[in-house]
């Protein structure tokens, strides 16, 4: 029953003074508006013959909007006169656009053969916003066999799936009296919303990929000995090894000739993002894994640039993503849909299973960005007994956020004794810090810290660099 039923009670409970018998007049009243009711409900158009479906956007970036719209088909002989909430999980962050009266033409991918022919229908916005109703509410009359499109823009808050909830129809009578309510799966069309991670970096690759380009032209030629990749063929000075030389190009010319190699230029670039306990501290007003995964992207688009093969690894107490042998056209696809739904575990990352599933995968040399949190104590006692198995096989980055509270509070003058104590355990901190870098550059590690504003080129320089020594 709807609010209109209480006032007609009201205003009957009004006119008992005039009654013969007041008991008499409330039992009139009574059974008039209730009778009143009951017929309102059987005239309202019943719910087991509406027809919903949705069409629109399956995927978003974080940060811009999507639509996806839900069609409302009155299949049964009555007007309907219905409020409906399509209810979307609260970070989907869900508002009403302007809606269509027109049902899909037969054209359309969401079209189906059996559409009828437009009719009269109208649909509005109901009062009350987004927060309050868990998602968009229309105020929707419909025509026997018309439809109606209602069409919901997505703003998402968060990366990741954003699955709808529950469509709730109420149809009400012609006297506003009573209503019926479906909701849930019976009535609901699923539909999910993968929201893709921010790529704001994506900016820089043009800049990055220029010298990329000056880098390759240099053609950096140091490397660790010899190198193993085939360069060319000169004659025979005296000091070279006479292993170097090619017999049958020799026999050919009538000359002694030898072959002069290169160091790789073509290589593996493996992008570990931890994901444990570390990666939920919020940087700014982002998760640190989020600041990670923008420069794993960046990181990534530039070393596909250059040709490298690029693998993604995204471990806490167990491997939560895994991108490897992908194709140069497919890469960037499946790095961005396995990093979507990637979410922090509030567990202790275990560097064991990072140094043996990189170990692994990865047979030959490689360049292994760790993005984690130079934490003392994770990194002292997990990674650094673990961490000489992978540094004598490859060259080994550890590339850390910054938190721009911990700089400013040994930046910022103390202003009271609170401050003082903050400033000393800031100064603790950056101390320890300094002493884990330390002991991670005695295995050959390179350590990448660096605030958030800054730290995917910066990441991008490094690789950059390592690129012009030719040392990956």
């Amino acid at each position: 029953m709807t609010a209109r039923v209480a006032a007609l009670l009201g205003l009957g409970a009004f006119t008992l003074p005039w009654w013969p018998s007041p008991w008499l007049g409330l039992l009139v009243v009574t059974a008039t508006v209730a009778g009143l009711t009951l017929v309102d409900l059987l005239l309202a158009a019943p719910l087991g013959r509406l027809a919903l479906r949705r069409e629109g956007d399956r995927t978003s970036w974080l940060g811009t909007s999507a639509t996806v719209t839900l069609w409302l088909r009155n299949d049964s002989r009555r007007r309907l006169h219905a409020q409906v909430r399509d209810a979307w999980t609260p970070s989907a962050g869900a508002v009403a656009a302007a809606p269509v009266a027109d049902p899909p033409t037969a054209g359309s991918p969401a079209a189906e053969p059996a559409d009828p022919p437009p009719a009269r229908s109208s649909a509005r916005p109901a009062a009350g916003t987004p927060e309050r109703t868990g998602g968009p509410v229309w105020q929707v009359r419909l025509t026997p066999g018309s439809a109606v499109a209602l069409p919901a823009r997505l703003t998402p808050t968060r990366r990741g799936d954003r699955p709808a909830a529950d469509v709730t129809v109420r149809s009400v009578g012609p006297l506003g009296l009573a209503f019926r309510q479906r909701r849930g799966r019976p009535v609901t069309p699923p539909w999910t919303l993968r929201v893709l991670p921010r790529f704001d970096s994506r900016r820089l690759l043009p800049e990055k990929v220029a010298r990329l380009r000056v880098i390759d032209g240099m053609r950096a030629t140091r490397g660790r000995g010899q190198g193993t990749e085939f360069d060319n063929l000169r004659e025979y000075v005296v000091g070279d090894d006479v292993r170097s030389i090619d017999w049958r190009a020799s026999a050919r010319r009538a000359d002694v000739l030898v072959r002069t190699w290169r160091p790789e230029r073509d290589r593996r670039v493996v992008c570990v993002l931890d994901t444990g306990r570390t990666s939920a501290a919020r940087i700014g007003d982002e998760p640190r894994l989020d600041v990670t995964i923008d420069a794993a992207l960046l990181l990534a688009a530039l070393a596909n640039r250059a040709g490298d093969r690029v693998d993604l690894l995204a471990v806490d107490s167990a491997v939560r993503a895994a991108v490897s042998g992908t194709s140069r056209q497919l890469l960037m696809p499946r790095l961005v849909g396995a990093l979507a739904p990637l979410r922090p575990t509030l567990a202790e990352t275990d560097y064991e299973l990072v140094v043996g599933e990189v170990l692994r995968r990865e047979s030959k040399r490689a360049l292994v960005v760790l993005c984690t949190a130079l934490e003392p104590g994770a990194l002292g006692d997990g990674l650094l007994p673990v961490l000489p198995q992978l540094a004598a096989r490859h060259q080994v980055v550890v590339a850390s956020v910054q938190d721009p509270t911990l700089t400013a509070l040994i930046d910022e003058p103390p202003r009271d004794v609170g401050d003082v104590y903050a400033a000393a355990a800031a100064w603790r901190t950056a101390g320890e810090r300094d002493r884990i870098r330390t002991a991670l550059s005695r295995y050959g590690v390179l350590v990448l810290d660096a605030p958030p504003a800054t730290f995917a080129s910066r990441l991008a320089d490094l690789y950059l660099h390592l690129k012009l020594l030719g040392r990956l």
